[in-house]
């Protein structure tokens, strides 16, 4: 009984980390219900975060640890190195940066949500992970094969997954490649309704095995690999051919969700350690995560290492990078933006190098105007050729095809950099509440203070 009050106050964390990273402030319901308490208004944020950390803390005195029980031998079920990394990660979101109801942005006025305090939590919680020995690194392809194999087992990289019965879920329909027909791999034509920013790719440096299993410039049609345009890649971290089923249902794939893995740990750790006890204290934890992307190349980590501890900033900057590469479509990237007070900063930023790749001006300068490609031996996967810089057509008109390498078309009335968005990200970093909420708050609810500008 004590195990599954464990999971219930987790699961109840991960409700309202997702409704306070959609909404801001939404109603704090942590009592029973009564007649006098069915409708109520939105909390202050804060309010829930303390409620939270509180419940996660005692969660975690009563939860086992991966493979410790029966019931903790599967990622569907919660255990205390989950518990712990949520609280870690709340911690870290309620001592950073967000807008507030009064559209100011700032951190909490509390002072039990101090930086001091907060980043402590985020600290001792992630090295007690750590310290366990519970949970691993796999190399960087290895984690997604594994979550599409759908092994379920504890204890590796992988430390919870909303389940999903091979009839729900739409992991792979909205973020993994795309396959545009039934082929021996899916029985749905589906994937890739979202999927990175191109400049993304060019991010990743030459020898980060992260990038093409993250960014994916290809697609499926008729059991074979065909490139798409400049302006559609996918996430290649879910994918229907990696999977040990086929999918047979038309609306849903049935993959988990992958909540937290030991990587975020990894870096949660690195970066409170650095805010609290400067760079050489944390670098251990960064350099793990980094030594296992450039894995063929230990010089490269080092130097790079060496450079970035020269001061707390540095680290700080290395962290922010190195978390948007890690974590490509794994949907964590918006709220440590937010809560790092860089939301507008980055997307300006990106709408600059997405400018930039098109006219192949900047970094992207040399890249070819389009791209060359062939249907490898297998008869089944592509081999593209003009991606990198260095490439030339000279080359490239040796392969069979090829195809404009653009992000517009002539005819296109809204460039692609325009659809990142339309009024300044900080003036917006959350959703105004639905209607349908508003007429069934018995006018309790409101979005006094949103800015619909």
């Amino acid at each position: 009984m004590a195990q599954i009050l464990g999971e219930v106050l987790t699961l109840r964390a991960v409700l309202y980390n997702d409704l306070l990273k959609g909404w801001g402030d939404v109603p704090a319901r942590f009592e029973p219900l009564t007649s006098e308490t069915t409708y109520i208004e939105k909390s202050d944020r804060d309010v829930i975060y303390k409620q939270l950390l509180q419940d996660l803390e005692e969660a975690a005195t009563l939860l086992p640890w991966a493979n410790a029980t029966s019931t903790t031998s599967s990622v569907e079920r919660v255990n205390k190195a989950f518990a712990k990394g949520l609280r870690a990660r709340l911690a870290l979101a309620a001592g950073g940066f967000s807008q507030r109801s009064d559209g100011t942005i700032r951190r909490s006025n509390d002072p039990d949500l101090a930086v001091a305090k907060t980043y402590a939590i985020a600290k001792q919680e992630c090295l007690d992970i750590i310290n366990s020995g519970t949970q691993r690194l796999l190399g960087f392809e290895e984690v997604f094969k594994t979550l599409c194999r759908e092994s379920g087992a504890a204890g590796l990289e992988s430390m919870w997954e909303i389940p999903f019965s091979e009839g729900r879920g739409r992991v792979i329909f909205d973020l993994g490649v795309k396959h545009t027909t039934v082929d021996k791999y899916t029985g749905q034509n589906k994937g890739g309704t979202n999927g990175p920013n191109p400049t993304m790719y060019y991010d990743y440096e030459e020898g980060d095995l992260r990038r093409d299993v993250s960014c994916v410039p290809y697609e499926w049609t008729g059991g074979k690999q065909v490139p798409t345009s400049l302006n559609k890649w996918y996430f290649g971290k879910y994918r229907y051919e990696w999977m040990s089923r086929v999918v047979t249902s038309t609306n849903d794939d049935g993959l988990n969700w992958m909540y937290m893995r030991y990587a975020d740990v990894l870096l949660m750790a690195a970066e409170a350690i650095n805010e609290l006890d400067g760079p050489q204290a944390a670098a251990p934890y960064f350099k793990q995560v980094r030594a296992r992307a450039f894995a063929n190349n230990t010089a490269k980590v080092d130097q790079y290492m060496n450079q970035i501890t020269q001061s707390k900033t540095l680290f700080f900057n290395a962290i922010v990078d190195e978390r948007a590469l890690e974590f490509v479509g794994e949907m964590l990237r918006k709220s440590d933006l937010i809560r790092w007070n860089l939301l507008s900063e980055k997307l300006n930023a990106s709408k600059i190098k997405l400018q930039q790749l098109e006219a192949r001006t900047g970094k992207y300068e040399g890249l070819l105007s389009k791209i060359y490609f062939r249907t490898a031996a297998d008869q089944e996967t592509v081999e593209i050729y003009g991606l990198k810089k260095g490439d030339t057509d000279a080359v490239g008109s040796t392969y069979e095809s090829s195809k404009a390498w653009t992000l517009n078309a002539a005819s296109d009335a809204v460039k692609y950099w325009d659809g990142l968005f339309l009024r300044d990200p900080d003036q917006q970093q959350f959703w105004p509440i639905w209607q349908v909420f508003l007429d069934g708050s018995n006018g309790k609810l409101n979005n006094n203070g949103f800015n619909f500008q």
